[in-house]
């Protein structure tokens, strides 16, 4: 598997212009801009870890905002922008945000280990195992510091994989 998440923290200025984006061109051209100004604090790196924590935060299937808010807007929640068959991009409002930041801090590791055992996760590409869950729990600290500044922020949030 081959695909790497990140999600970024949108200034006001990014979320106006991908507002008031034409089509997919103009979102891909925006996300690029925001991929490579890679602005620290305002990036989470999921690796390929995002596929397991979507499904293990959610109802299990990898799908679009799946499963109940707002557990299901931290990776594949939100609105999707652009689901193309090399690039998939999601977009969670700064409302959303919040209620993301929130719910976040509510799951804890034992949480993530219990749902992963409970998945059947099927059609899931990863290495299913302890080495596997352990690469996938050790990325939620990050993730919930990352939606937690960003609430702070007032930002919105984008989700991108390349697949």
């Amino acid at each position: 598997m081959a695909c790497r998440g990140v999600l970024f923290a949108l200034t006001e200025g990014e979320r106006e212009r991908l507002a008031a984006c034409g089509g997919d061109e103009d979102v891909l051209a925006l996300v690029g801009e925001v991929e490579e100004a890679w602005t620290e604090p305002w990036v989470c790196e999921v690796d390929k870890a995002w596929d397991a924590l979507h499904r293990c935060l959610t109802d299990g299937r990898l799908e679009f905002g799946n499963g109940e808010f707002p557990l299901s807007h931290v990776i594949l929640g939100g609105r999707p922008l652009y689901d193309g068959e090399d690039y998939v991009v999601c977009y969670v409002d700064p409302g959303e945000v919040r209620a993301v930041a929130a719910a976040l801090e509510q799951v804890d590791e034992g949480r993530l280990r219990q749902r992963y055992a409970e998945l059947d996760f099927e059609d899931y590409e990863g290495a299913r195992g302890e080495e596997d869950l352990g690469y996938t729990v050790g990325f939620l600290p990050e993730l919930q510091e990352f939606y937690r500044r960003a609430a702070e922020d007032g930002r919105a949030v984008v989700f991108t994989v390349d697949q």
